[in-house]
């Protein structure tokens, strides 16, 4: 389970529709070994694309220095599907790089944006919930 405040899940959403047409992406960071994210670090589409994301290596190394100084750790990634639902890809899961992270996918498919979240380990996709916390 992928615990989030409402706040990081409107900056999310926010990200997303800002990145249009292109997919957005971003980190999470929490508390080492916690599922809940405290931090949402928008990071910059170096892909450039509306199919595919790369989260730009600046932004990255930015990200985890923060989370470092705060005593967190990247925990995850958040990237958007601007015409699909939100459901990993088969990009998504080759390049899901640590078992441990959580995958969240805001799909901007429908009126409505959907957030849902993912572990992808060895190819392998299960949905979690994702519980928000009353801050």
């Amino acid at each position: 389970m992928l615990t989030l405040s409402p706040a990081l899940w409107t900056e999310m959403v926010a990200h997303a529709l800002d990145g249009l047409p292109d997919e957005a992406c971003g980190l999470l960071a929490g508390a080492p070994g916690s599922d809940e994210a405290v931090v949402f670090y928008p990071c910059r589409n170096a892909a450039e694309s509306s199919k595919v994301y790369t989260i730009d290596p600046r932004d990255h190394l930015r990200a985890d220095r923060d989370a470092e100084g705060r005593g967190l750790e990247i925990m995850g990634v958040v990237h958007s599907h601007t015409h699909t639902e939100a459901y990993p890809s088969p990009t998504d899961v080759a390049q899901a790089p640590v078992p441990e992270w959580h995958y969240v996918i805001v799909s901007l498919r429908a009126e409505s944006p959907s957030v849902r979240s993912f572990r992808i380990v060895d190819g392998e996709i299960t949905e979690e919930v994702i519980s928000l916390t009353r801050r």
